[in-house]
C-alpha cells in the first residue's frame, strides 16, 4: 500500500475516533417506574382479644373515608412523605375492611396529614390504648398513610395499651 494511502488510513480512522469520542451520548430510555401500582401484603389486625383480621390484600394509595375524619387522601404523599403515590398501611387496612366486609373508623389529623386509626371492628383505642402500626415487626416512624408499602410487606394493626 502507498504511504500517503496509509497515512490517510490512520488520519482518517484517528478522526473518526476522536468524533465518536466526543459525540454527545444518545439518550438511553429509562423505563418511567409506575406510580402507585398496586401491591400485595399481608395484613394482620391483632385485638385485645386475638386476631380481628389476617390475610393477604391487593392495594395501592387511595382516597379513604371514615365517619369520623372524613375523606382525605391517604396515597403516601400526605406530609410529602414521597414524591408520588405509594401503597400505604392505611389504605390497606381500609381495602381490606371493604373488601372482608368490616368496619374501621379514625380521626383526621390535619397537622399531621394523616388519620389516626381510633377503632377495628368495634375495638376501639383510647384512654390507655390506641391502635399501633408496623411494617415487618417494626413500628412505623410516620402515618399510616405516609409509610411506603412494597410487595409482600408484613403489616400489623395491633390494638396496643400502655
Amino acid at each position: 500500500m502507498h504511504p500517503n494511502l496509509v497515512r490517510r488510513a490512520l488520519v482518517t480512522t484517528a478522526a473518526l475516533g476522536l468524533a465518536l469520542a466526543t459525540a454527545p451520548a444518545v439518550a438511553q430510555a429509562k423505563p418511567v417506574p409506575h406510580t402507585n401500582a398496586p401491591v400485595k401484603v399481608s395484613l394482620t389486625v391483632q385485638g385485645p382479644n386475638g386476631v380481628l383480621f389476617k390475610g393477604r390484600i391487593k392495594t395501592k394509595g387511595h382516597e379513604v373515608t371514615t365517619a369520623t375524619g372524613g375523606t382525605h387522601k391517604c396515597d403516601g404523599t400526605n406530609g410529602s412523605a414521597n414524591p408520588t403515590a405509594v401503597p400505604t398501611p392505611t389504605a390497606a387496612l381500609d381495602d381490606a375492611a371493604r373488601k372482608k366486609h368490616f368496619t374501621w373508623d379514625g380521626t383526621w389529623y390535619a397537622s399531621f396529614d394523616d388519620f389516626s386509626v381510633d377503632t377495628i371492628k368495634k375495638v376501639s383505642g383510647g384512654g390507655s390504648a390506641y391502635w399501633s402500626i408496623s411494617v415487618n415487626g417494626a413500628p412505623t416512624p410516620v402515618g399510616g398513610c405516609q409509610f411506603k408499602l412494597n410487595a409482600g410487606d408484613q403489616v400489623a394493626f395491633t390494638w396496643t395499651s400502655f
